[in-house]
């Protein structure tokens, strides 16, 4: 396993995650389908060719696990309990089939469970960016994290 555990991580660490993703079409409407989102600025040519950007945007939801994915192998992998949860997730650019997307990640705070002794919380924020090195989303995480000595 790759991943990294609780005392592994360093309050301000940026990591640069070297895999990047390009979306596609069918990407969105899978994602979409299998969620149950009919928006047809997601799944409608015809209707997005209207609509302010003038083709589908990628589901936002869509683009949020994918940056979450895209950081997995340099973070957590085989070391998370859980996701506790999410704050602060923004989308401030839209994302098109075509697109490239990148992802680093800033280890923002740590502190040892009160209740679980054996693991600790970690707080992350993630920015994922375009080809253009847009922002594309950014959000706050905070993941529970197996120690290495128990």
């Amino acid at each position: 396993m790759t991943g990294l555990y609780y005392e592994d991580f360093e309050i301000g660490h940026i990591f640069s995650h070297k895999t990047g993703r390009t979306v596609y079409d069918y990407d969105n409407v899978l994602f979409s389908t299998l969620t149950m989102n009919p928006q047809p600025l997601h799944l409608d040519e015809e209707y997005s060719s209207r609509a302010e950007f003038g083709k589908p945007l990628m589901n936002s939801l869509f683009t949020l696990g994918l940056a979450i994915g895209l950081t997995v192998n340099d973070t957590t992998l085989g070391t998370t309990v859980g996701n506790l949860g999410f704050d602060k997730v923004e989308f401030p650019k839209p994302v098109f089939a075509g697109d490239t997307i990148y992802v680093e990640t800033e280890v923002l705070n740590k502190r040892e469970s009160k209740s679980r002794p054996k693991e600790g919380l970690v707080f992350l924020e993630h920015r994922a960016r375009n080809q253009h090195e847009e922002i594309v989303m950014c959000c706050q995480r905070v993941a529970l994290m197996r120690k290495k000595h128990n």
